[in-house]
């Protein structure tokens, strides 16, 4: 198989807005409560470099990917039978570039990759409450669900020699459990399970169709308060399986995956917020071996909704 045809497709899964995109991580301290009515803007900007592919379902030896990620996304905070739910909705904007040692393939490309939509709740431990009641709310410990969409609105053409869309949709249902402790509730201890679950692409190398089975993660996240107005986290995710089929020929590529990262969040004034990320692959098989920084905005208003 050319080198070149490998590339086409190696970036099929690169842009993953509802997750950071070079370590998959779900932030720490999502299932925390928040009081209803609370909207937040988050404007973000991601680079990761990679040795290897970052597509999920392939590992091209000798590649080198830049990437350059910028991310507008929207979170709505409300109540359902008395309980904490919210959506969120993102849209990544890129610049990747990519090569292939020992040989003349390269190239590079611009735009929207593919949106990703979520739906999330608190099943215990998360009330909806409006402002003046969550001024008297301890934090506790909560559990959450939720179901991440991406969907393949970015650019793909199977023919082009790097793309920002995967052309698939994929699925990722998680459960997550959230503990505060310690005095004053500084620590807080945070277990997500999830699984990204994809489509087909039947257009994968032209007129090809890519099967991948799922991709089973779990990740832990430990953070500490410094203040009330910055904490940090350190950040573990394993995870395995999503072997792929190609043109129903097992690629017999199962991945085994272990990523570590940090995340600060400082609070600039009462309605922002400054997070910086950092994400590295510190054990991979058929796997991407990659690392990246992120650095997002947060703009909140409009609390005290019912």
């Amino acid at each position: 198989m050319s080198a070149r045809p490998l590339l086409v497709c190696a970036v099929l899964a690169v842009l993953q807005p509802a997750d950071t995109a070079y370590a998959q991580f779900t932030d720490p301290r999502t299932y925390e409560n928040t009081p209803v009515g609370t909207n937040q803007v988050e404007l973000g900007y991601a680079y990761a470099r990679a040795n290897t592919s970052i597509d999920t379902s392939l590992v091209v030896a000798g590649a080198k990917f830049d990437l350059h990620q910028g991310t507008v996304g929207y979170t709505r905070y409300f109540g359902w039978l008395h309980r904490l739910m919210w959506v969120e909705a993102a849209v990544p904007f890129a610049n990747l570039g990519g090569s292939i040692s020992g040989t003349n393939v390269h190239g590079s490309i611009a735009g929207a990759g593919d949106s990703s939509y979520a739906v999330s709740m608190l099943l215990k431990g998360g009330p909806a409450l409006g402002e003046a009641q969550f001024q008297h709310y301890t934090p506790r410990t909560t559990l959450g669900v939720s179901l991440a969409v991406t969907a393949p609105t970015g650019s793909y053409d199977s023919a082009r020699l790097l793309n920002l869309g995967a052309d698939r949709w994929s699925f990722k249902p998680e459960i997550g459990l959230s503990h505060p402790f310690g005095p004053d509730h500084k620590w807080v201890l945070d277990v997500y399970g999830n699984v990204y679950w994809y489509t087909d692409n039947t257009s994968y190398r032209g007129r090809e169709v890519l099967r991948q089975e799922p991709l089973v993660g779990l990740e832990g996240h430990i953070s500490y308060s410094f203040s009330d107005r910055i904490w940090t986290s350190f950040d573990a995710r394993y995870s395995g399986r999503a072997a792929t089929v190609i043109d129903g020929v097992n690629q017999d590529n199962p991945q085994r995956n272990f990523v570590v990262g940090s995340e600060t969040n400082i609070s600039l004034t009462a309605s922002s917020s400054l997070v910086v990320e950092f994400g590295k692959a510190v054990a991979h098989r058929n796997g991407p071996a990659v690392a990246g920084v992120a650095v997002k905005y947060h703009y909140t208003w409009g609390t005290g909704g019912t």
